[in-house]
């Protein structure tokens, strides 16, 4: 006669979240982890602030030709910095998906210009909303279905940080299979932090 051994984890079983609750501001939380990562994080509380440090951004930091392919940041470039060449290009834009506060990752897809604009530039810059900003993967991958409506974009990536190997006798080295430093900005389109 055998008799069941009751599961280790019983809360990992199911629908319910093992992790712990969020308790603090989600997007203090998104900062915290992002930032531990090596991101580098910007509150913008509208478009126009967005277009201030942006600019700012990219006069601190001599950049000289941004790569974008998408119409919607294209106009954030700026007069004379925009290039239509990622192979010499200082900095990428993009958009995202979500924004997972839990771990700091940004969820990016195919619709999102792809996985070469987010990857292939040394520097990656994310706009994101407020209104993308989830505790979890699960919530992310909610996100998706619904706006979707099923019919999910053909590469979902999840982006944790600047690119990072420790393969080379097991030392960190940051940049090799993507960006070296990889900047957010969240703009408020809520109305107010969430």
């Amino acid at each position: 006669m055998s008799t069941a051994t009751p599961p280790p984890f019983p809360q990992s079983e199911g629908a319910d979240s093992v992790y712990q609750p969020l308790t603090q501001d989600i997007v203090v939380e998104f900062a915290e982890q992002f930032t531990a990562l090596g991101g580098r994080f910007a509150f913008c509380t509208g478009e126009e602030e967005l277009r201030q440090q942006l600019a700012q951004l990219a006069q601190v930091q001599e950049w000289t030709r941004i790569f974008t392919d998408d119409p919607q940041w294209t106009a954030l470039v700026g007069q004379g910095l925009g290039t239509d060449d990622i192979v010499t290009c200082d900095a990428s834009i993009t958009g995202c998906e979500a924004l997972v506060a839990r771990t700091g990752t940004i969820v990016l897809s195919a619709r999102n210009s792809g996985r070469i604009t987010s990857v292939y530039a040394p520097i990656h810059v994310c706009v994101a909303y407020t209104s993308q900003l989830v505790y979890d993967i699960k919530d992310a991958l909610g996100l998706l279905t619904k706006k979707y409506k099923g019919n999910l974009p053909s590469l979902i990536s999840f982006a944790t940080g600047p690119s990072r190997t420790a393969d080379i006798e097991k030392t960190l080295v940051v940049g090799v299979h993507g960006p070296k430093e990889v900047y957010l900005f969240l703009v408020d389109d809520l109305g107010e932090a969430s």
